[in-house]
């Protein structure tokens, strides 16, 4: 009997190492991982860049109080401002945490502005900002917040694409509206870049601020760095994380000028954020998005993936009902019972994993050749004709 907390239905199947798009079993057996840890591993397992990296920041500095100046934090962040809309980045560990840090800035900003009640923030309903305390009554899923109540206070919700009902929600204690800029836990769907556009319209002419979610849909994964980039738009605070560590615990909290006066020495703190091995890892990670030439390879093989899976969804119109996302962030709407197809595709050596409304998520590395694409699409299809 395992001695590990039971909140987990994992799948009786252990990886002792991966390399690249794979992973491998004690016993040799080789998986083709469309999982990467939920959009984490973004150049794939054991990249031998991120290994020369660790390697050789961990000889010099693992850790160090953020008491003292860090200058591979410092790195990160001037480079993270200067490619985006931010001025200022604060380092977490995680993506739950930066999304706490992004509710605590949006709040700190009115307060300090003499509105002492302008605290709320509003989220779309059954959407996903973590499984800390706050995140999960800011997602507002009976599932995650069953059974952690007193409910925490501040958090008004709308349904996904229901504009009109949007603006009623927003009242004179409405602080921020936060959004993921693509729904992953909730179905990949894709905030439309008109709607992206409205919502900033809105903000500005509410006086809130715009948070957007990008923990998942960042760092590249839609084949821009930011999935907002599309909309050509700039939010106020965006937490990431996920890929900006490669595999390895780092999150932020990105934010513009603005609201960061609002922050003052106190207002937040992190032991671990930002420390210079986990800001070594962040930067090599950038070195390599930021390649000429990779976020438009990114886009091209996102859309080879899409076309291939549209091809077996008027093969099987009775399996799949649609395709969803953007980039590399990708999922399959199936009419068939979810947890069966995704073990389906286990048994032939592909991995995957569920969201909501019946999805199954596709989430290889952004450097997947369409070599590997072709061998996931070839599974899937393999799967499809056995409900023939």
């Amino acid at each position: 009997m395992s001695s590990i907390l039971n909140i987990y239905n994992r799948k009786k199947i252990a990886f002792t190492r991966g390399k690249g798009t794979y992973l491998f079993t004690s016993g040799g057996k080789k998986y083709l991982d469309f999982v990467q840890g939920i959009a984490v591993n973004c150049l794939g397992h054991s990249n031998d860049y991120l290994i020369k990296t660790i390697n050789k920041q961990s000889k010099k500095l693992w850790h160090v109080s953020n008491v003292f100046t860090i200058p591979e934090q410092e790195m990160l962040a001037k480079r993270l401002t200067k490619k985006t809309f931010a001025d200022a980045v604060v380092f977490q560990n995680s993506g739950a945490e930066a999304t706490e840090v992004a509710i605590k800035m949006a709040r700190k900003y009115f307060y300090n502005k003499g509105y002492k009640n302008k605290n709320r923030i509003l989220c779309i309903n059954n959407s996903f900002h973590g499984r800390t305390i706050a995140t999960i009554f800011a997602s507002n899923s009976k599932k995650m917040t069953e059974g952690f109540y007193p409910k925490v206070d501040g958090f008004d919700h709308f349904n996904f694409g229901d504009h009109k009902g949007l603006e009623k929600k927003i009242t004179n204690k409405t602080a921020a509206i936060m959004v993921e800029t693509v729904v992953g836990e909730g179905g990949i769907k894709v905030i439309p870049d008109f709607c992206l556009i409205g919502l900033r319209k809105l903000c500005n002419k509410k006086k809130i601020l715009l948070i957007l979610d990008e923990v998942q849909c960042g760092i590249g994964r839609t084949g821009k760095f930011f999935a907002f980039e599309y909309a050509k738009i700039k939010p106020d605070i965006v937490p990431i994380a996920k890929g900006i560590g490669g595999g390895f615990p780092v999150g932020a909290c990105l934010v513009n000028k603005k609201v960061a006066s609002g922050m003052k020495p106190g207002s937040h703190g992190s032991t671990f954020g930002g420390n210079p091995l986990a800001m070594s890892i962040g930067n090599a990670i950038l070195d390599v998005i930021f390649k000429k030439g990779f976020l438009t390879k990114v886009r091209d093989t996102g859309i080879y993936f899409k076309e291939e899976l549209f091809k077996l969804k008027l093969k099987y119109p009775k399996i799949i009902k649609e395709v969803r996302g953007i980039g590399l962030l990708v999922g399959i709407k199936i009419a068939v019972d979810q947890n069966k197809f995704i073990q389906k595709l286990i048994n032939n050596k592909l991995l995957t994993v569920k969201a909501a409304e019946n999805v199954v998520r596709l989430l290889p590395p952004l450097n997947v050749s369409k070599k590997e694409i072709d061998e996931a699409v070839t599974i899937i299809n393999k799967v499809c004709k056995t409900y023939r």
